[in-house]
């Protein structure tokens, strides 16, 4: 039978979107989503939190005062104040909860009008959400800073307690009861915790430790849960189709999900970076993005089928997704539809003499369209869109679906040192399709290489990466390509090397067994912020060269 068309319910204090696959509540007019029922589950959020923490849009801001001193962070859930339906048909429901700012609400509320958007489209399993903030150009807006904005959701802990975040990172997860007294022992941070007497005693001794399960954004296209018991088994999935939201390009890591349990889009935050990836506006200064959409998904298995085939599925859905960006079914003018966008292409070459007397294609290179900046400046840009590719083996790159406006071309090469920056800003409109040509990029250089210590790919994974203390373990993590997130690594350093710091001899010593991966002083105290900006990232120094 054809799917039934999307209704909408508007009752005094909930919204209600049903197209007979999923039923989302919402507080009206907080735009909170209270409820998700699936599948005869009649909520998939946790029930046992209040209304305001099942799913919920947030920001981490900070005032500035006419001095420009920088008050304490602000932690906010978004609650708007008027519901209105932007769209209403049995294809689609599109329905807006807004919050505007005056300056009444100046040092209590983010100074951002937000404008957050639900959309439930027929025959779809899953719903749709994305946020348009935007801080107006008109003296009365104070300065602020924004470190961090998400969505989020809370799931019920009595069903989901299989977490997959890549083929190779999944896994059954401590329940959030085993992190409290009695069952967890806080460790050097906060978020880490030493399970002593979780509820499922399998886990003893091990490390939970939400920065565990981080990614590059590059590699957050899907992630969730799975609810094993009972049977049949059901999935939540965050699908995010784009990276142009997200803040700090391809390589700029981000949570996902973690022991709640609780699924995260994080669309810009300070984590592994620090302050520089903090947007921060001056008073007055005009500003407007938008954030999303991302795609929660839902799916179930027929009974006896192997639960884990719903990450499979889940994968399948999010190229989907990918094919479909950028969606045509947004009623929002500030999200611009593909005849709106524009395309750039073109072939990168290195010119290296000291390697090759032809130029030499471009194999792998990360391509991407980034706010105009230095050279380099797209590590640090937060207020913008980026858009990025990877060109082929002979350098060819094509950048699809770019919102208009300004850019600066970057790239950097997998086996090269330095940024590439096109030396022309780049003006895409709608409709436009850019062939770039043959650009050349020339990496620096003062003289042939005498000699260099690993590869500069911007990774550290060929480094030597020790073992961690067997007291302190993440089994998901024991011989896996990504043991460097296994919790306490800093201080096996001082453990290798306690007198002195480590010698390297060119010519003798093996950077895969003499060169430690991460620099670190022996014996300093790691404070959380430094072990979020220096340890947990990859992206430490990934050549020493001559």
């Amino acid at each position: 039978m054809p799917p039934i068309g999307v209704r909408l319910n508007v009752q005094e204090h909930h919204v209600v979107i049903d197209n007979g696959i999923v039923e989302v509540a919402l507080s009206n007019p907080e735009g909170i989503v209270t409820g998700i029922r699936y599948n005869g589950v009649d909520n998939l959020l946790e029930v046992l939190n209040d209304e305001t923490n099942r799913g919920y849009w947030d920001v981490v801001w900070n005032a500035i005062d006419g001095s420009g001193k920088v008050a304490g962070g602000v932690f906010e859930v978004i609650k708007a104040t008027k519901f209105e339906v932007i769209t209403e048909s049995e294809e689609k429901v599109e329905v807006s909860f807004s919050r505007p700012w005056d300056p009444s609400l100046e040092n209590k509320l983010v100074p951002l009008n937000i404008d957050k958007r639900f959309v439930v489209v027929r025959g779809c399993s899953g719903l749709y959400s994305y946020a348009v903030y935007e801080h107006v150009g008109s003296p009365e807006w104070p300065a602020f800073n924004l470190g961090e904005t998400r969505i989020a959701f809370k799931l019920r802990k009595d069903r989901f307690q299989y977490m997959a975040v890549a083929d190779n990172r999944q896994r059954y997860m401590p329940l959030p009861d085993d992190r409290l007294p009695g069952r967890g022992q806080p460790l050097a941070y906060p978020e880490a915790v030493l399970l002593v007497n979780p509820v499922d005693p399998r886990l003893r001794g091990e490390v939970d430790d939400k920065y565990q399960y981080s990614c590059d954004n590059k590699d957050i296209k899907v992630h969730g849960w799975i609810s094993m018991n009972p049977q049949p088994a059901v999935g939540f999935w965050q699908i995010t189709p784009s990276d142009e939201f997200r803040s700090g390009g391809p390589l700029k890591q981000n949570l996902t999900s973690h022991v709640g349990p609780t699924s995260l889009s994080v669309f810009l935050s300070a984590h592994y970076a620090g302050d520089d990836l903090v947007p921060k506006f001056g008073k007055g200064e005009a500003w407007k993005k938008v954030f999303g959409p991302v795609f929660i998904y839902l799916n179930s298995a027929m009974d006896g089928e192997d639960p884990l085939t719903l990450w499979d599925d889940a994968k399948r859905q999010m190229l989907v997704q990918v094919e479909s960006w950028p969606y045509s079914f947004l009623a929002s003018e500030d999200f611009q539809s593909a005849n709106e966008r524009g395309n750039l292409s073109g072939k990168l070459l290195v010119s290296d003499r000291y390697v090759s007397g032809d130029y030499i294609p471009a194999s792998g290179a990360y391509v991407g369209l980034a706010p105009p900046g230095d050279v380099g400046s797209w590590q640090r840009e937060c207020k913008g869109y980026q858009f990025w590719t990877r060109a082929d083996e002979m350098g060819y790159f094509t950048i699809n679906n770019v919102r208009s406006g300004n850019y600066n071309l970057n790239a950097w090469v997998p086996g090269f040192i330095g940024d590439y920056q096109n030396e022309v800003a780049i003006t895409i409109t709608s409709g436009c399709g850019i062939y770039m040509g043959e650009i050349v990029y020339e990496p620096p250089r003062d003289g042939p290489t005498l000699w260099e210590i690993g590869i500069p790919d911007r990774s550290a994974a060929e480094y030597y990466v020790p073992d961690p203390d067997p007291k302190y373990i993440n089994k998901l993590y024991l011989n896996h390509p990504d043991r460097f997130r296994q919790y306490g690594l800093w201080d096996r350093y001082a453990e290798l090397y306690p007198h002195e710091d480590l010698v390297y001899t060119v010519g003798k010593s093996d950077y895969t067994k003499d060169w430690f991966f991460a620099q670190e002083k022996r014996g300093q105290h790691i404070s959380r912020d430094n072990l979020a900006n220096q340890i947990h990232t990859r992206k430490s120094q990934s050549k020493w060269n001559l």
